[in-house]
């Protein structure tokens, strides 16, 4: 596994897509392993990585740009590392002992103030700081085995279809919520958090038919009706919006109502509900280098501009639709992604079905260790919605008798690795007794002779250790 960095200055070209490539004498290419948007006259930063799968003697990084014209990349203050598998795990549980958990030390006093030695301590977590989950579609409607499956497992969770407008809009004025109504009603009734999923698509195969016919004022006053009635109907319900769904690829309503489109939405929405994170959301911006409209810099280039509009856009949605996952080079565009300083959310994580069900696994747990490890991103949600006919998007965690899947394997086994589950110990001679958690809530029970309390304890980040006294 190999991480590399380098600067590079183009001439010839005001701009271009710089684009490293690999090639090794063990027969193997890599097409991009690396991008980066450089501009004449300044050093440009690239950041990428890539695994070798099998032994090269020799293998050379190439830079190209992608542009038309003839020009010169010079490059400078090259920097290869090479990891073994065992290194970039290690330095994986590393990051999550740091940024996902917490030293606690529990001090156990009697009603003099006198230390407590010998006293029995019971901790168990009983939520998660980290919000981790899955999309929901309508078939969890009255299906108890499967509300019970997904309540066990997340505490998030996003609805895959029936938010979007084609859903609650077939046609004009003929609003209907009632599904979503009930998915949410049953989401807030096990307190997972929810994700509003999406209030503009820009690909227009995925918008009404009766949308895709409006032009000029009608499709502004229709745009505005879906804002003001979606938000105003689920104002604070939902923690996140992806306010617009792959801008990047497709840009409907930018053409039909102007370049300032976006930023209407952003701020509509922001004013319809101030407290929700208002998210973009795109894809093939983590999961591979070669799609020329998505990449890094790309994306921060496009919230950048955001920004300078005015915009409330406030948090990065990556939609982690993977095939083979290169686990360097996703390091490397998260990386450049917590530049920015806002929230990353994995919001669709999968694995495409072109593999087999083991294969999808494997590479599933690799996208998930390196999400959960990169202390940028803030929740991960998978794209594993159940239909009974059709199964799942790409990838499913169970058969529709909720029995796991390879897929499901691996994420029951992440969910007991990445929580602090029940612990048992005894306060030393200083009345102390000392544990590292998850981040999260947790319930403490004392005993000590005849005598026994109860209380909770909230851990969140911080690098300093918790201290927390119980009196008996």
């Amino acid at each position: 596994m190999y991480c590399f960095s380098i600067w590079v200055k183009i001439q010839g070209a005001d701009s271009t897509l710089v684009t490293a490539s690999l090639m090794a004498n063990n027969n193997s290419t890599y097409d991009c392993v690396g991008t980066v948007l450089a501009k004449s006259g300044c050093w440009s930063f690239l950041k990428g990585g890539f695994i070798l799968d099998s032994p090269s003697s020799v293998s050379i990084l190439y830079f190209q740009g992608t542009t038309d014209k003839s020009i010169n990349v010079a490059i400078a203050s090259a920097s290869v590392q090479p990891f073994t598998e065992q290194q970039w795990r290690t330095n994986q549980q590393y990051i999550i002992n740091t940024e996902r958990k917490r030293a606690v030390t529990i001090h156990v006093s009697d009603s003099h103030g006198d230390r407590l030695q010998g006293a029995s301590i019971t901790i168990e977590q009983i939520s998660k700081d980290f919000p981790f989950g899955s999309a929901i579609a309508r078939t969890i409607l009255g299906n108890l085995p499967y509300q019970n499956w997904f309540v066990e497992r997340f505490n998030a969770a996003v609805f895959e279809n029936e938010l979007k407008w084609y859903a609650t809009e077939p046609e004009q004025g003929k609003v209907n919520y009632t599904i979503p109504d009930q998915m949410l009603e049953f989401v807030l009734a096990n307190q997972i958090v929810a994700r509003g999923h999406n209030i503009f698509w820009e690909d227009p195969k995925y918008n009404p038919a009766w949308v895709r016919d409006l032009t000029g004022p009608d499709l502004k006053s229709a745009v505005n009706f879906r804002i003001q009635s979606l938000m105003s109907k689920y104002k604070e319900e939902f923690i996140h919006w992806d306010v617009s769904n792959e801008m990047l690829h497709f840009d409907f309503y930018e053409e039909r109502l102007g370049p300032d489109a976006t930023l209407h939405f952003y701020k509509t929405a922001h004013e319809a509900d101030p407290l929700a994170s208002l998210f973009l959301n795109e894809f093939n911006v983590v999961e591979t280098c070669t799609d020329v409209s998505t990449t890094v810099d790309t994306y921060i280039d496009k919230i950048r501009e955001l920004e300078r509009g005015g915009s409330s856009m406030n948090g990065i949605g990556l939609e982690s639709h993977f095939s083979k996952p290169n686990p360097p080079l996703m390091r490397a565009i998260l990386d450049k992604l917590a530049t920015l300083k806002l929230p990353i959310w994995l919001t669709e994580v999968d694995i495409s079905n072109k593999f087999d069900k083991e294969t999808q696994a494997i590479y599933l747990e690799q996208v998930l260790r390196e999400g959960f490890s990169h202390p940028a991103v803030d929740g991960i949600m998978l794209w594993t919605a159940i239909h009974p006919n059709g199964g799942c998007y790409q990838m499913c965690l169970t058969d529709y008798n909720l029995q796991n899947l390879p897929a499901g394997d691996t994420v029951d086994k992440l969910l007991r690795e990445w929580e602090t589950g029940v612990g048992n110990g005894r306060t030393d001679d200083h009345g102390s007794y000392s544990f590292f958690g998850f981040l999260g809530e947790y319930k403490i029970m004392v005993q000590y002779g005849n005598r026994t309390t109860n209380s909770t304890l909230s851990l969140s980040q911080s690098d300093e250790t918790k201290h927390f006294n119980i009196q008996l």
